[in-house]
């Protein structure tokens, strides 16, 4: 067929589904218990993000969520950073969790390149929890201590934040595939006190050994007391080589008759750290709370998702990425979540479908690069498994092009559901994401979320519609971060937030919002690099590549969606007389591979004289990805704040030879 054009229409929501949906009965509620009558979801949105003090309220009743103590006010004042919101509640993450289960139904369903498919009852997840719980508790834990995880997406590490949850400790994770120093950075801001980790892990059919790798994470955090060692790899590790560790099953099996009870927390009590870098220091830590995010997953997974108990919730992910602890928050709404660590493309493409087959997902959630690899290859799943039960697919991590979108409905199914998403690690959210009230539309989202009020801000900071500007959040949400860890006087996250309009977020996304209320975002506006969902801070980069010897300086950008593809240049200076041959090439993807992430292995890399500068000596990667992305010169660069103008010739010339 002939390609679609941007904007075309490709499906619209069945009658029946928008009739069943959570959304209408949310509708429907709000009529019979509140009088409050609205004809569309447009309607809906606008009162959500004006009246948000009985917005938020209404999700509490709707979602009843469950509190030891209830709430003097809703929200104390509308202001950013610093709102306040539900004081005087007390709840737990875990506690909402298990409130409702049953016992012999599916919670976890799981599958690795390690492990069979393998199915955990509510009961077992329950029982485990409780003893993993009692064994951190006899080991010290108290409410507010950290417990940091170096795990893959597998049952146990639910199990651990959930019992981790229960107690009021914060939760925080990095993925096994990290190098040690991208970890310690992470975790040794925390100061934790308990570490879990695996002995390894397999990814595209290879072994991966890390408990060399723990050893060194262990002697970079001196405030671990102790280690957790779940034997992944192999059956019997060397636990001996690690100090202060105990296995898994040992520490299980201590507590095994355990009960599960659950620490009354304020609502504002942090429930985890995510880690999103910025381009200069250490990543920031974010400290998200209890109430906030169990509030803003129900709203996000039930409303937007249309998720129900019992359907099966899958999104492909690492424990270094935010949708990981999104996934997790399926069990709130007792959705069964499914979880599979691997290679999505090993030993082919077809893995992550032959899953949903095998799972019953309703569900797939993934990223919009291994949609484009699908389509690359030539996969159609729809001719090769059953998909029933396949009722939606969402996509995030990048902007998915029209023809991600047309291979989806040429290829899995033609009634499908496709919600494009996007929003930040930093509310642990979406900002604009998928209704099913709306049609999908080829390269656009389809709505902005209830509750978060986005607009788009032209260079003066005025609202605009129908042009690309910047994506800001103009009243405050639940989810936002209660602080950045040991961050004295605010000062990194105002910097990060507020420091381009005050008291107003800029979330440091291009946007543009349609008239008919959907969107469309082309990437970071800030020069963060965002591979698959995993954001880290260019600083890191260079780090490890100016470590290399030979190298003397670099610059990295992440040029998004450049005519359908994601394209990361990697842009470096030599020594005198260093060749950048495939030897150095090699030795410096390998370098970030280890040290930084596999991820952010550039898509190719090219020698330069010189990095275009200020006149201060910082590094011009914003300027350099708005050339790239075809700015106008004049618009993407202020040449009077360049020191080394010559240096901006190789990227003018470069970006007319991107193919």
């Amino acid at each position: 067929m002939a390609p679609v054009k941007e904007g075309a229409l490709l499906w619209e929501p069945p009658a029946l589904l928008k009739k069943q949906s959570n959304m209408q009965r949310y509708m429907n509620w709000l009529y019979e218990e509140k009088t409050l009558d609205f004809k569309n979801y447009e309607e809906l949105l606008d009162w959500s993000v004006t009246d948000i003090e009985r917005f938020w309220e209404t999700l509490w009743e709707f979602f009843d969520i469950k509190a030891s103590a209830s709430y003097i006010r809703v929200l104390e004042e509308r202001k950013m950073p610093g709102s306040k919101w539900f004081e005087g509640a007390k709840l737990n993450y875990t506690e909402q969790v298990f409130r409702h289960f049953n016992p012999s139904d599916s919670a976890i369903i799981s599958q690795s390149e390690v492990r069979p498919l393998e199915h955990m009852t509510w009961q077992e997840l329950y029982d485990k929890t409780a003893s993993f719980a009692s064994g951190l508790k006899s080991a010290g834990v108290k409410s507010g201590d950290r417990i940091v995880a170096y795990m893959p997406n597998i049952a146990e590490t639910v199990v651990a934040f959930l019992a981790c949850a229960s107690i009021g400790a914060v939760w925080s994770s990095c993925s096994p595939d990290f190098g040690s120093p991208t970890v310690i950075d992470r975790f040794k801001q925390i100061e934790p006190k308990v570490l879990i980790t695996v002995d390894g892990y397999r990814y595209g059919g290879k072994d991966f050994d890390r408990m060399s790798t723990v050893k060194e994470i262990q002697n970079g955090i001196p405030s671990l007391e102790k280690t957790i060692l779940l034997p992944y790899l192999q059956e019997n590790p060397n636990a001996a080589t690690l100090h202060e560790a105990v296995l898994w099953e040992q520490f299980m099996e201590d507590h095994k008759d355990a009960s599960l009870t659950y620490e009354p927390l304020p609502f504002d009590h942090p429930l985890w750290v995510l880690y999103s870098s910025g381009t200069t220091g250490l990543p920031k830590a974010i400290v998200q709370g209890q109430g906030g995010i169990i509030i803003e997953h129900l709203k996000q997974l039930v409303l937007h998702m249309d998720l129900h108990k019992g359907d099966r919730f899958f999104w492909f992910t690492t424990t270094g990425w935010m949708m990981w602890n999104l996934l997790v928050g399926g069990l709130l709404n007792q959705s069964t979540i499914l979880l599979y660590d691997g290679n999505p493309g090993y030993p082919s493409l077809d893995t992550v479908w032959k899953f949903a087959e095998d799972t019953d997902m309703k569900v797939l959630g993934t990223s919009a690069s291994f949609l484009l690899a699908c389509r690359k290859n030539g996969l159609k799943p729809k001719e090769q498994f059953n998909l029933d039960k396949l009722m939606s697919i969402g996509s995030t991590g990048s902007p998915l092009p029209p023809e991600g979108f047309q291979w989806v409905y040429e290829n899995v199914k033609s009634d499908l559901w496709l919600f494009s998403t996007s929003g930040g690690t930093d509310v642990c959210s979406a900002f604009v994401t998928g209704s099913p009230f709306h049609p999908v539309h080829a390269g656009n989202i389809q709505c902005r979320a209830l509750g978060a009020k986005v607009e788009a801000y032209d260079e003066k900071g005025t609202p605009i519609t129908d042009e690309v500007g910047e994506l800001i959040i103009s009243e405050p949400m639940p989810s936002m971060p209660l602080y950045f860890w040991n961050d004295e006087g605010n000062k990194r996250y105002l910097d990060s937030y507020f420091s381009t309009y005050t008291g107003v977020w800029r979330h440091g996304d291009w946007i543009k919002i349609n008239q008919d209320g959907s969107c469309q975002i082309y990437g970071r506006s800030d020069s963060t690099i965002n591979r698959g969902g995993i954001r880290m801070g260019t600083s890191e980069i260079y780090s490890a590549v100016e470590s290399i010897k030979g190298v003397t300086d670099s610059l990295i950008v992440d040029v998004s969606n450049h005519n359908g593809k994601d394209f990361m240049p990697l842009f470096v200076v030599l020594e005198k007389g260093i060749n950048l041959d495939d030897t150095l090439k090699n030795k410096i993807n390998k370098q970030i591979k280890e040290t930084c992430s596999p991820r952010h292995i550039p898509n190719d890399i090219y020698e330069i004289q010189e990095v275009p500068r200020t006149l201060n000596g910082k590094k011009l990667e914003v300027p350099i990805k708005k050339i790239l992305m075809d700015v106008p010169f004049e618009k993407a660069v202020n040449i009077d704040s360049v020191g080394n103008k010559k240096a901006l010739d190789y990227f003018i010339d470069f970006a007319k030879n991107i193919v």
